[in-house]
């Protein structure tokens, strides 16, 4: 089987309360990273003031803070400049989000199995938990 070296990678833009993610959703972040199911490339703490000014905390600024003290990041610097001024956009002004690059460590397995073959992913469209979410809680009120 050809093996890729990374996988797919997704951008997450999360906004949250206060000026750090949850003690909750740090800790399934980093469950799902011991369990091998996901690697973190990059992560940044982006903060939008009121007249969007954007601060931008890199991962070393904030990793022991986080707990994060056993986490490498595989490939800090992904996301660019580019990336952030563009993706900060959707943080509402006043608040904070984390911008983070994951590799679908699962993915590159199958994308592994398609290049042995021959195959090639032409394209992945991915419809977001909330959305799913709501379509089968229609479906089902429908029923």
């Amino acid at each position: 089987m050809a093996e890729l070296e990374y996988g797919p990678v997704d951008i997450y833009v999360v906004s949250f309360q206060g000026d750090r993610p949850d003690d909750a959703t740090l800790s399934a972040l980093g469950d799902l990273m011991v369990g091998e199911e996901v690697r973190l490339l990059d992560l940044l703490i982006v903060a939008r003031r009121e007249g969007g000014e954007v601060i931008v905390r890199e991962f070393e600024e904030f990793r022991d803070e986080f707990g994060f003290t056993v986490v490498e990041l595989e490939a800090s610097g992904v996301i660019g400049d580019e990336d952030i001024d563009e993706l900060a956009e959707s943080i509402p002004e006043g608040s904070a989000g984390a911008i983070m690059a994951i590799e679908l460590l699962w993915a590159k397995k199958i994308a592994s199995a398609f290049a042995a073959s021959g195959g090639e992913v032409l394209q992945v469209e991915r419809i977001p938990a909330t959305v799913v979410n709501e379509v089968f809680a229609a479906a089902a009120a429908a029923e």
